[in-house]
């Protein structure tokens, strides 16, 4: 076995480790984000000023997208729809 038949071996052994942590690492962080968006969410109903119902769906749009999220959300449910 060469010295190229090696370091190729090396590269591919990387890549599919980097690959494997990535799609193990990706549904935590999305549950992480949604936990996130919904404690913002509960915050901003605390305040009294604007009304948007938990569900998963929202809590994963302003848990991903932030605060233009939570802005976008709550004017499209409480004004546009």
């Amino acid at each position: 076995m060469g010295l190229m038949e090696m370091g190729i071996g090396l590269v591919a052994g990387v890549l599919i480790l980097a690959a494997l942590i990535f799609f193990i690492e990706l549904p935590f962080k999305i549950i992480w984000n949604s936990i996130i968006g919904a404690v913002i969410l509960w915050l901003v109903n605390l305040t009294g000023l604007i009304a948007i119902k938990i569900t998963f769906i929202h809590a994963l749009i302003v848990g991903l997208f932030g605060v233009p999220g939570l802005i976008l959300l709550a004017i499209y449910l409480n004004f546009i729809k």
